[in-house]
C-alpha cells in the first residue's frame, strides 16, 4: 500500500478539489467514513480511489474495508495525519475516505417509470436538510428526486453524508429550473401535488396514486404562487398553533409516508 505524507500530493489535491466543488452531475462523489464507503460498494458504485489514515491501518473496521477494496483492485493509499486531514472534509476525520463513481441520470428518465413517484425539491439551500430529505424520500418509497432552483448540490459531501447513502441508490438529478422539473414530470403524464402552508388538502385526503410528482419548497418562503398555481392539487400538513412550519425534511417524511399508505396499501 503506497503511503502519502504531503498535502501537496496530486491525489490529496483531487480530494480537496471535489470537496470544494462537487460534481454537478453526481458522476463523482466524495465519501467520508466506513459506512458511506460500504454503502457505495453495496450499491455497485465504482470506487475510484480510497485512502486510510495511517493510524487506522493496524486493526480497525477501516483497515478491514480497505483490505477488501484492495483485494477488489481499487487503488488504496495510506495517508499520514496531515495529508489525511486535507483529504477528509470533516472536522474529525473517521479514518477512511474515498471517491466513488455514480452513473448520472436525466430528469425525464426519472419521470418515465410507470410507477414514478418523484420528489421535486425547489430552493432547499441547506445541504444537510437536503441530504435528510433524500434519506426520507428513499425510505418512503419515492422512485427519484429532482433538485432544482437555488437548492444545494445533492452531490456535495455534506448532502451525501446527510443522506446516509441514499444518494448512491436513489435516482437524483440536479441543476434544473423549477419549470424544467415540472415539465419532466408532465412529459410522461404525471400529476403534480404541491406542498402549501395553507389551503391544501390534508395529506391523507390527497390522491397519491399513479405517476406523480410531489413539489416541496425550501426553507423560508416555500414554493412560489406560480408553482402552486401550476399544480394539480395542494397538500397542507395540519399543525397545532403557534407552529406554522416544519423542517423540509420532516415535511417530506410526513408526505412521502402519506403517499406510501395509498401506493403500497
Amino acid at each position: 500500500m503506497k503511503t502519502i505524507s504531503s498535502r501537496q500530493n496530486p491525489i490529496v489535491q483531487r480530494f480537496r478539489a471535489l470537496a470544494r466543488t462537487p460534481d454537478p452531475t453526481g458522476a463523482r462523489l466524495l465519501l467520508d467514513g466506513v459506512h458511506l464507503v460500504q454503502e457505495a460498494r453495496a450499491a455497485g458504485a465504482e470506487i475510484e480511489v480510497a485512502a486510510i489514515a495511517s493510524r487506522a491501518r493496524a486493526s480497525s473496521e477501516e483497515a478491514e474495508v480497505a483490505r477488501r477494496l484492495e483485494a477488489e483492485g481499487t487503488s488504496v493509499l495510506s495517508a499520514h495525519d496531515q495529508a489525511f486531514a486535507a483529504m477528509s472534509p470533516v472536522r474529525s476525520p473517521s479514518g477512511l475516505v474515498a471517491i466513488a463513481r455514480r452513473a448520472p441520470v436525466e430528469a425525464r428518465a426519472i419521470s418515465a417509470r410507470r410507477d414514478a413517484f418523484v420528489i421535486v425539491v425547489a430552493d432547499v439551500q441547506d445541504p444537510g436538510n437536503l441530504g435528510s430529505l433524500l434519506r426520507a424520500a428513499e425510505a418512503g418509497g419515492a422512485t427519484g428526486v429532482l433538485v432544482c432552483g437555488r437548492s444545494a448540490n445533492p452531490f456535495s459531501w455534506k448532502a451525501v453524508r446527510g443522506s446516509m447513502g441514499a444518494v448512491l441508490r436513489l435516482p437524483v438529478a440536479a441543476g434544473l429550473g423549477v419549470d424544467e422539473a415540472v415539465a419532466a414530470v408532465r412529459s410522461h403524464g404525471g400529476r403534480l401535488v404541491a406542498a402549501a402552508p395553507r389551503g391544501g388538502r390534508a395529506p391523507d385526503a390527497v390522491d397519491w396514486r399513479g405517476r406523480l410528482g410531489l413539489l416541496l419548497g425550501g426553507e423560508g418562503p416555500g414554493l412560489s404562487e406560480a408553482v402552486l398555481a401550476a399544480a394539480d392539487d395542494l397538500v397542507t400538513i395540519p399543525m397545532t398553533a403557534p407552529v406554522e412550519s416544519l423542517n423540509v425534511a420532516v415535511a417530506a417524511g410526513i408526505l412521502v409516508y402519506a403517499a406510501r399508505r395509498q401506493r403500497h396499501g
